[in-house]
């Protein structure tokens, strides 16, 4: 190589190690915070395995997250409930099938259940995670006592979340019950019996007669019951 393009490149080594170097020396508050500001999740996670330092930085950065979404991630049960139990103050959480990568199964919502910010989650998704069954989602929803809304739409519950639900979440405002085949007419009933200030819910796609819906329109007449086809003369109203 010419001499001069040997310094030149040299050179341009020895920048680079200067800047990491910089980098390396701001106090992990300070790089928590730089962290922070990214704003695809998939760049903090990555920068999470940059080193062991950066790794407790991007932990404090998650610290500060209000919404957390596995998009763009190929995210399992362990990775997914460490960054969960980091991110302390979080209040939406979306893990759901349209998150490419993300496999979540019931061992991983029972280490997610465990996370402190569980109790003040309003927000979550499960939407379509064909691996979680009641088991998971009991040991998960047990613990959302703040819950408002609840996407588990595309999963093969039965009316045993439901009823875990209806326990434990009397703040829900929607749940989307999309496909949920398994789910019967008594599982809906002790949902909207016991989530009082239930507005709207989700069923298209089950196997619920419609006729039962007159049912809840019952117990809470203001409910919106989308997805369902019109009944005549029973002034269920679709919205």
């Amino acid at each position: 190589m010419d001499p001069d393009k040997q310094r030149q490149h040299d050179g341009d080594g020895g920048g680079a190690a200067a800047a990491e170097a910089d980098i390396e020396r701001l106090p992990v508050d300070l790089l928590a915070h730089i962290l922070s500001l990214l704003s695809p999740f998939c760049d903090l996670s990555m920068a999470g395995g940059v080193s062991r330092r950066w790794r407790w930085a991007v932990e404090r950065a998650l610290a500060s997250r209000r919404r957390l979404s596995f998009a763009g991630q190929r995210t399992g049960n362990d990775t997914a409930a460490r960054l969960i139990r980091a991110a302390v103050n979080l209040r939406d959480l979306d893990i759901s099938r349209s998150c490419w990568g993300c496999h979540i199964t019931d061992e991983g919502l029972i280490k997610i259940s465990s996370a402190d910010c569980v109790a003040n989650l309003t927000s979550i998704s499960l939407w379509g995670l064909a691996g979680i069954t009641d088991k998971g989602v009991v040991h998960l929803v047990s613990r959302a006592y703040s819950l408002q809304h609840l996407n588990i739409g595309g999963t093969f519950i039965t009316d045993e979340s439901l009823c875990a639900v209806a326990n434990s979440c009397t703040n829900l405002k929607s749940i989307i019950l999309w496909s949920c085949r398994h789910v019967t007419e008594a599982g809906l009933v002790a949902l909207v019996n016991k989530c009082r200030r239930l507005e709207c819910i989700n069923v298209g796609g089950m196997r619920v007669p419609p006729e039962s819906f007159v049912g809840l329109l019952s117990i809470s007449p203001a409910l919106q019951i989308r997805s369902i086809p019109r009944i005549l003369n029973a002034g269920v109203q679709v919205s």
